[in-house]
């Protein structure tokens, strides 16, 4: 027994060491951040002096939540519209594009052209669509006005320009979902089809009762990671309107952080902005999961 015992913890000894790279560079880039983040959002600081750290308690979190903050309305409402937007957007068009990939000739070839959006960066994405939005030479308001429609400032009009934005959120994560989601399908055995078609099924009660019930497992990945996703964008509204103009119209969490932190040096603020947006995220996965575990997903 002593034998085993000594080549159990050799073997444990053995394992800890292969997984230690992992756990220090965990350490290093997760959880200590995640500490000092955590620390910070206790504390007023102007960032690089640490010895100038301030604690304030629970200061920061009491002035997000107080009468005329703006942060709970119109920020963290925007972050929401944002995210429910793009998600349910983006997860329509790509459940229907998906479909219809899987019944087609050259299938990679259309996957690929879905998915090539995704790989460019943000940014780039931003400045093409700035100029498609563009109020005066824009190529969607000179669309309109030969169809003889006024141009519409798609981003200069607080009722327009979070709705312009989540449109090119949503164009963005359709290419992503695609991929999943065709491989979901493709993962579906042909013999059910076949088994609802001799039994006289039509398209309608075979895509409700057959296709979406085996999909749930991909419709679930979608679309916890694309609403997390949602909830943690900023760089659109950062590329499109600066500061998440006019007003606070388009701005949203991830860009008020940004700001807190980058611009206005209130690294407390920013640090206890997240946290909140944390719990946010938090609760709206443990939702998901829940309606979805209810609705027969057990292996999440």
């Amino acid at each position: 027994m002593s034998g085993n015992g000594k080549l159990n913890r050799g073997q444990g000894v053995l394992g800890w060491l292969f997984l230690s790279p992992v756990v220090v560079f965990y350490a290093i880039f997760f959880l200590v951040p995640l500490c000092f983040s955590l620390f910070l959002s206790f504390t007023e600081w102007g960032g690089f002096d640490l010895t100038l750290i301030e604690w304030v308690g629970l200061k920061n979190y009491k002035a997000l939540f107080a009468d005329g903050s703006t942060f709970l309305n119109p920020i963290i409402k925007n972050t929401f519209v944002f995210a429910f937007g793009t998600v349910a957007m983006s997860f329509v068009i790509a459940l229907i594009v998906a479909y219809m990939i899987t019944r087609l000739r050259f299938e990679g070839f259309w996957r690929t052209l879905y998915f090539l959006p995704t790989v460019t960066t943000v940014v780039a994405i931003g400045n093409v669509w700035l100029y498609l939005y563009n109020p005066t030479n824009g190529l969607i308001n000179a669309i309109l006005n030969k169809l003889g429609v006024s141009s519409i400032k798609f981003l200069d009009d607080p009722n327009t320009a979070l709705a312009s934005i989540i449109v090119v959120g949503g164009w963005l994560g359709i290419g992503s979902s695609v991929l999943i989601l065709t491989a979901g399908l493709k993962a579906i055995s042909d013999d059910y089809y076949e088994a609802a078609t001799l039994e006289g099924a039509g398209l309608t009660a075979i895509f409700t009762k057959i296709t979406l019930p085996l999909l749930k497992p991909s419709i679930l990945f979608v679309l916890i990671t694309s609403f997390i996703g949602g909830l943690q964008s900023f760089t659109l509204s950062l590329v499109m309107t600066k500061n998440g103009g006019p007003g606070n119209s388009t701005n949203v969490g991830g860009l008020e952080m940004y700001n807190q932190a980058f611009s206005y040096g209130n690294w407390g603020t920013a640090s206890a902005m997240a946290f909140v947006l944390f719990i946010c995220v938090f609760i709206v996965t443990i939702v998901q999961l829940t309606v979805f575990r209810r609705g027969g997903v057990e292996s999440y």
